[in-house]
This record gives C-alpha cells, structure tokens and sequence, in this order.
C-alpha cells in the first residue's frame, strides 16, 4: 500500500477527544493491550498527530504520528499498527517469519506468498482468513511487515503452503516507514521453545499434513520444517544447502561493512591531511575511499548495513573518530578528524599488489561523476485550483511533463478546446484566475495552446532537484546557480581567475585548486566568498579559464549550461 510516494492532505495536532477516542478504539481493536500499554502508546500529553493521505492507488488512509514517528494507520474504520508499534509490542499480532531475502520483494510491493514461510517446530500461528498478522524474519522476532491473511492456516497446510499467503498492507523501508525516523528492527529473540508450550500432536499434526499434500502432488516429499537441512539438486547433480545461501547473503554484508571501514580508515590515515578539511563527504568517498578499495574488490555502500554514506559517518562521529557538519544546505562536510583515535592509530595499511599496473590503476582517485540536475516546478497558492483535480496541492514539485500533462488533461476534462478552432482554448473561471492578469479578467475569453501553456509555466515557481551518485535526491526551490567563472584585476597587469559555486555540483573547492595549481604551475587559494555565507571560491593567479573549461567539461563530464564565463578564455595565439 505505501510501496509508492503518497500524498499528504493534511497534518493537524490531535485534540483532547479525538485521543480518548483513539484510545477506546485500540483498546478495542488490540485486546492483548493492557491499559497501561494503551497509555503507553496513545500518551496523554505528548505532542501526536493526525495525518490525512491519500496512497498513489487512490485509498484515503488516516495516520496517527507521535513523536514524528506513525504509529497507526486507519483504512476503511479498521485500525492497524505499524511497525514502530509492532517494535515495541512484538506479540500484538499472530507473526509468521519468512527468510531475510525475501524481504526486498515485500517491500518492492509484493505480497507474501505460502512458499517463502518458514515453519517454526511449534507449528504456524493459528489464523483465520482476515485475521491481521504480522511477519518477522529468521533470528529475529521484530514484525518487518503487517498484513491479512489470503487464508486460514488450515487452509495453508492443505495447500500444501502453495499460493498467496497474506496481502500485505505496510513494511519495513516502505514510504509509511521513512515518513519516520528511519530505524531500522531492534533485536528481538525469538521466543524460547519450552516443551510444556508445544503439543507434540499439534507438530505432527502440521508435519502430517504437508507430508501428505507432498505425496498427493507426487512428490512424496513433505514440506520442511525451520532446522532441517533441505537438498537441492544442482547441475552437476550435487546437492546445496539453500540455507547457506542466507548466510552468504548475511556474510557478504557483514564484508561489506568490513571493506567500509577499511577504507574509511584507510584514507583517514593515508589520504586525508588537516589542511585538505573541511572536506565534502561525497569528496571524501570518491576521491579517497575508493582509491583505498583492494583490488578486485569494489566498494559499495547500499550492499553494507548502513546503506548511506551520511549513516555510516554518523556512526563514524558517534565513535569521535570525525565530525561532520552541513556547512551549506544539503552538503555536509567532514569538518575535523581525530588522527589519535585508536582505531586509526592501530589500523594496518594493506600491502600494496606486487603488480605495477595494478600499483599505478591503484594510485588513481576515483573519477568525479557529475550530479543530475533536473528541472522542476512548485505549484504556488495561486495555482492550486488548476492543479487540486489532478491530486497536486500548493508546494507540490512537477517537471515540465507533468506540468504540460495536467494541464491538458484538465482542458480535456472540463471540455474547453474550442470547437470551431482546436487550436484555440476557452478561459474558465479557474484559468482565469490562474494565468490572466486583472485588466485581462473580462476581455480575454480564449488563448492559443501555446500562448496558454507558457502563461502557466510562467506563473509556476521554479525549483530543481540534484541527484549525487550513490546519494538520496536534493529538491530546492529557485534556480540552480552555475559554476561562476570570471576575471579579477589585482594591479595593473596582474589578473586572477576566480570560481564560485563549485559546492553545489560536488566539487571540493581545495581540490580544484590543487589541482589547478600543478596543471597550470600558478599559485592558488580558497577563501571565503564576500557577502555569502559559508561560500568558498578559488583564485588563481592568470588567467586560467582555458584550464578550468578543460578539467570542467572534459575531465568532469560537466554540462556546459551550468558553467558560465567560458567566453573569457585567453584566445589562441596565431602562428
């Protein structure tokens, strides 16, 4: 259900009797929660709000936040927790687990299916179909994932578990759950089998079943149970333990956070010197990180636990090893670093590979990728009207499709093509008051297609959206400002070029002008930018714009558009 963005429609604080209602109504629906729990969950004067939304299929769905965390949402009067709730009241639902790899496709939006189940010795939870449950995964007792079950689980075992098991309605990383605060599942132990717990006719009960629908398939083998060892045949007829696959999936994991430290260290020690901070963290990665990474290995942060570089550092300055800052909107910086820690003094550089062409492919930074920078536009107030049928609301970010297929779109709804021209379209009182000026209110009934679009692009706020490699998209109003090139006069034959803006595209100024500074054998600096807070820009002395388009749009890979004062480049001597 929140596989896809929502949108919300509004966000109010809740008032004195809508909490007692709420609280009546879990009582109601969760009758394991004592009173306590409920008052525990819906507190009586902590800040908690209602969230109205609608899902991208259309379901109008009421959220209850506490804390700027969801902690139940409502769908057609039915109340459900989500999983920051089943976090802290584990056993409130019936839990049936499944493997970890099967945990990417639930959140993708599919639904659990009777094969992926892993059965427990104690046998499944008895449900009826309806019933709402919560799924965990192996090792771990935390729900990832809330739904109803497809079926009873009577029904499951006489399917021989084939087929649609539950229609899942919330999970773990979904969007529901990053409207949070993003933690990921605690720790939870599955509970502690005791004997006086399970019925040992329950348990064959269960194995009974699956081993017969085994033979009636023609099998005639039952369904396994968690703990035993199934065989699978391979093409050179061995047999593999598929379970050992989960542990290489865990283990390449556990690698990949281990490869990220090294490296992390690794370039702390070796790379990164005191005069190099502040230094961007996307900087930091590309440029030093992952010319740290071994050969024949690659580094990879979405494949490691933290899944983002700006986790990983927070983990990182949580341990004081760096400090990191957002000097300027949306980019941070490693701002200080501890060469005393302990675990960069006891790190061990690697040995280099005896190959001098793997030494030499070694050395190399890694390549500067340039963001993706996308044009959007923010609906205002004035022109909320045209764009409300459509599902957008003041503040809303369109591109320029999206903006032109609304539009049309309305048009054609509310039939205002002109019948005896098509090129032509008639002005309701909506586009009216979205496009025409006041003397125009009553003199202007009708406007060409493109005249009418322009108009409307025209009323539209800008804004646009960068995208980092390997980074979650940044959308921000106005204009990106491009890379600022131009001349400065120092004295009467001494002129410096200077650069600004480079931070917005990910460069690191002290970079450039390292850079720089070898290529065109010239001295540089980097210093504040007058007026601007937080801004840098490099000097170098001469003119050195021939340079710096060549390390811009050659070596970055940056769009001409977003550089200006190329113009003012030396021109070629002529022989």
């Amino acid at each position: 259900m929140f596989a896809k963005a929502f949108r919300v429609k509004s966000n109010t604080a809740i008032k004195g009797s809508d909490r007692r209602k709420l609280r009546a109504d879990v009582t109601a629906a969760f009758t394991t929660l004592g009173t306590d729990q409920v008052n525990e969950l819906i507190p009586g004067k902590e800040e908690l709000s209602i969230v109205k939304l609608y899902t991208h299929k259309g379901d109008s769905v009421t959220v209850y936040a506490s804390a700027g965390n969801p902690i139940l949402f409502e769908l057609e009067k039915n109340l459900y927790p989500t999983v920051y709730t089943l976090w802290s009241y584990p056993d409130l639902l019936p839990t049936f687990t499944t493997w970890p790899l099967v945990l990417e496709k639930l959140v993708g939006g599919a639904d659990l299916m009777l094969p992926g189940l892993v059965v427990p010795p104690a046998g499944l939870p008895r449900v009826q179909k309806g019933d709402l449950c919560a799924v965990a995964l192996v090792g771990n007792r935390a729900p990832v994932a809330i739904g109803v079950a497809a079926m009873s689980t009577a029904e499951m075992l006489a399917a021989g578990l084939k087929g649609r098991g539950f229609s899942l309605l919330h999970t773990y990383q979904d969007h529901l759950w990053q409207s949070g605060d993003k933690s990921s599942p605690p720790a939870i132990a599955p509970p502690v089998l005791d004997a006086t717990d399970v019925s040992e006719e329950k348990v064959r009960g269960d194995m009974r079943a699956l081993a017969l629908q085994g033979e009636v398939e023609g099998n005639g083998e039952p369904h396994r149970l968690h703990g035993e060892r199934p065989l699978h045949a391979s093409e050179d007829g061995s047999t593999g333990d598929p379970s050992q696959d989960l542990a290489d999936s865990k283990s390449l994991q556990e690698q990949m956070d281990d490869l990220l430290q090294q490296c992390f260290l690794h370039a702390l020690k070796c790379r990164v010197r005191k005069a190099d901070l502040p230094l961007l963290t996307s900087t930091f990665l590309g440029s030093h990180m992952f010319s740290c990474c071994p050969e024949g290995q690659q580094l990879d942060i979405k494949k490691s636990s933290y899944k983002k570089l700006s986790k990983f550092l927070q983990h990182m300055q949580q341990e004081e090893i760096v400090q990191v800052k957002e000097l300027s909107r949306g980019v941070e910086s490693i701002v200080a670093v501890d060469w005393k820690h302990p675990r960069i003094a006891s790190f061990i550089i690697p040995e280099p590979s005896p190959n001098p062409q793997t030494v030499q492919e070694g050395s190399r930074e890694q390549p500067y990728h340039p963001p993706d920078v996308r044009a959007f536009y923010c609906v205002p107030t004035s022109m909320s009207l045209l764009f409300r049928e459509s599902g957008h609301r003041k503040g809303s970010t369109l591109e320029a499709s999206e903006v032109r297929a609304t539009i049309i779109d309305y048009i054609k709804k509310n039939d205002l093509v002109d019948a005896n021209n098509k090129n032509l379209v008639k002005l309701d009182p909506v586009l009216c008051d979205c496009i025409l000026e006041r003397n125009e209110q009553h003199t202007v009934l009708k406007l060409p297609w493109d005249s009418l679009l322009s108009r409307c692009f025209e009323k539209l706020q800008p804004a646009y959206q960068v995208t980092f490699p390997g980074q979650e998209p940044i959308v921000k109003k106005g204009k990106i400002s491009p890379i600022d090139i131009t001349l400065a006069q120092r004295s009467y034959n001494k002129k410096v070029t200077v650069v600004r803006n480079l931070e917005a595209y990910g460069l690191d100024p002290s970079s450039v002008a390292s850079i720089l500074q070898k290529r065109c054998q010239a001295s540089t600096s980097v210093t504040a930018v007058p007026g601007v807070k937080d801004g840098l820009q490099v000097q170098i002395q001469g003119n050195q714009i021939h340079h710096l388009g060549q390390l811009l749009l050659e070596e970055y890979g940056l769009p001409r558009k977003h550089i200006q004062g190329l113009e003012k480049a030396p021109k070629p001597v002529k022989k």
